[in-house]
């Protein structure tokens, strides 16, 4: 299983780095005109995230304030940063990463792209002040990095194990909140390597819009 998704992983990342430059800026320019449908998938409501997922799907979007766990996109990566100043401007309270020494993340409030600073491994974190671990209980909508999806939910990640620690946090905390992934068209795949570890998504958000998976 290791070496199956250790292949996997270095092709979709070969992938990634042919991508034209233009593609991927146009690539994170779309994946911003989603933010209304991930603003109403972030609302709190007495669904789950499943229920609320399929809803978003179709979205029209909303303004009203809602908590979103996202991330700073890095290298060839979807970019965020135009979606995380589009669902900042819709009126969300947006959390970003901080890694641990760990591997584990702690959570701090974007507040803008001037409020980023230069982390290890190439990263980009929030300046202002650390929240805990346990902030991202608190998200209707968590956005989680990958390298691919399946049709059944099956995320493939870079192997650190930060987010699964993040999916193990929220189920231990009985949170419900979505759970996407965004990718480029090409990373939602019929199937990806599992363990019995690996958590499903509710929903894979392309530059061509949200899909609900499962």
């Amino acid at each position: 299983m290791y070496n199956e998704k250790g292949a996997l992983r270095t092709r979709l990342l070969s992938e990634r780095r042919a991508i034209p430059a233009e593609d991927r800026e146009r690539a994170a320019e779309a994946l911003a005109g989603h933010a209304g449908a991930l603003a109403a998938a972030a609302l709190p409501a007495g669904e789950t995230g499943a229920a609320r997922a399929a809803e978003a799907a179709g979205a029209a979007g909303t303004g009203a304030a809602a908590t979103v766990a996202a991330y700073v996109s890095v290298g060839t990566e979807p970019g965020t940063r135009p979606l995380l100043d589009a669902l900042r401007a819709r009126g969300l309270r947006v959390l970003l990463p901080v890694l641990l020494a760990d591997n584990d993340l702690d959570w701090a409030e974007y507040a803008g792209t001037a409020a980023l600073a230069p982390a290890g491994r190439g990263l980009l974190e929030p300046v202002g002040g650390r929240l805990g671990p346990e902030a991202v209980t608190g998200a209707g909508l968590v956005l989680l990095p990958g390298l691919a999806v399946d049709r059944r939910g099956l995320r493939l990640g870079r192997g650190g194990g930060s987010y699964d620690r993040v999916l193990a946090r929220l189920e231990r905390a009985g949170a419900r909140p979505v759970l996407a992934v965004l990718l480029y068209e090409h990373e939602l795949l019929e199937r990806v390597p599992a363990e019995p570890h690996d958590r499903p998504v509710d929903l894979a958000v392309t530059p061509s819009g949200a899909h609900r998976l499962g």
